[in-house]
C-alpha cells in the first residue's frame, strides 16, 4: 500500500467521493489526482491529466467545459487543504465553489497530458480564493480564479467526504 503522503488529497481525504471531476468513486468520471506542489508554494497543489479522445470538442481540441470541471475541482481541493491546513485540522473540511471565473487563453491539445496548478490567493473565516492555471505544451491555454466556502452541517454536501 502506498504512504499516506504519496496518495493524491482525493484518495487520501475522500476514495468515496462520486464527484464527475474528482471522485475516486465514479468510474466515468474525470478522476483527477491532486497532490501539494513539490518545492512549490505554501498551499499550492499541483495535478497531471491526460485527457481522452471522447473529452474533445473537435479534432484534438479539449471541450471548455472538461477544462471547466478540471480547474473547478483542482481549485476546489486547494481551498479545502488550505483551511485543513490553516486551521490545524486532522482532514478538509467540505467546499463547495461560490464561483469561479474560467478564461481560455488558447486551443488546450488532447495529445498529451495537461497540468493543473492551484494556490490559495486570499482566505478569510470559512472562504478562500484560488488562482489556477492549466498548461500544456509548457503553454498557458486556461486560467481560472475562484472563491470555496467550507459548509455547515445541514448543507447537502456536508458529508461528501
Amino acid at each position: 500500500m502506498a504512504r499516506p503522503e504519496a496518495l493524491a488529497v482525493q484518495d487520501r481525504y475522500a476514495p468515496e467521493n462520486r464527484c464527475f471531476g474528482c471522485g475516486p468513486a465514479n468510474e466515468k468520471g474525470l478522476r483527477i489526482k491532486s497532490y501539494p506542489a513539490p518545492g512549490g508554494a505554501v498551499g499550492e497543489l499541483v495535478c497531471e491529466w491526460q485527457p481522452e479522445e471522447h473529452h474533445q470538442a473537435f479534432g484534438n481540441v479539449l471541450n471548455g467545459g472538461i477544462i471547466g470541471a478540471l480547474l473547478d475541482c483542482h481549485s476546489n481541493w486547494t481551498a479545502a487543504v488550505h483551511l485543513m491546513t490553516r486551521d490545524a485540522l486532522e482532514g478538509p473540511p467540505c467546499t463547495v465553489t461560490l464561483d469561479f471565473h474560467v478564461r481560455l487563453k488558447r486551443p488546450t491539445p488532447t495529445d498529451q497530458p495537461v497540468r493543473l496548478r492551484a494556490w490559495p490567493a486570499s482566505a478569510e473565516q470559512d472562504r478562500v480564493v484560488v488562482e489556477a492555471e492549466l498548461t500544456s505544451g509548457e503553454k498557458v491555454t486556461a486560467t481560472c480564479t475562484g472563491t470555496f466556502v467550507a459548509v455547515k452541517p445541514g448543507h447537502p454536501a456536508y458529508h461528501r467526504w
